[in-house]
């Protein structure tokens, strides 16, 4: 690597464990690409103190990538929604370039174990689809195989569009 080229960050939010292997996907993908992968595997947010250090990781992040498929994930208590939503609002909030990287038909093409099966969260679901659908930068995807595409492509669109610092070695 020569002095000159940029590395970036990329943080990756996704529900957990319906999301593992497409983590891992777009986490390979981004590492091929020069970027640094981070996100919450280890520990998923359960709390608002881990919500406030999740936040930093997003400040310190260049860019944002959001997996969404067919579950909607846990929802924080005072806030009624999913703390992956809280996660994309609060980068939306400080204007943090996103990639959006929504399945294409969960709810017809994915397993049950893998949806939703609670009323509410299928509803909270559908309506945070359709945000995420009114913004650009939104990739469909059907298998996870096809998401490292989707990651590069997205994130060169992005780089072009929203150039930030990076790091330099």
């Amino acid at each position: 690597m020569h002095s000159g080229e940029k590395r970036f960050q990329v943080f990756i939010s996704s529900t957990y464990r319906d999301l593992e292997a497409a983590r891992q996907e777009v986490s390979k993908a981004l590492l091929e690409a020069n970027c640094f992968p981070a996100g919450m595997e280890l520990f998923p947010a359960s709390d608002m103190e881990q919500f406030d250090y999740i936040k930093s990781v997003i400040d310190e992040s260049d860019y944002y990538i959001l997996i969404s498929a067919g579950k909607y994930g846990t929802i924080h208590p005072d806030t009624g929604i999913s703390f992956t939503e809280m996660e994309y609002d609060y980068a939306v909030s400080i204007r943090k370039p996103i990639i959006r990287l929504l399945h294409k038909n969960p709810f017809k093409l994915l397993d049950d174990h893998l949806l939703e099966n609670d009323d509410n969260k299928i509803a909270h679901l559908k309506k945070f689809r359709s945000k995420l659908e009114t913004n650009r930068l939104v990739k469909h995807w059907n298998s996870v195989p096809e998401l490292g595409k989707h990651v590069v492509l997205g994130l060169l669109e992005a780089q072009k569009r929203y150039p930030t610092q990076g790091w330099v070695r």
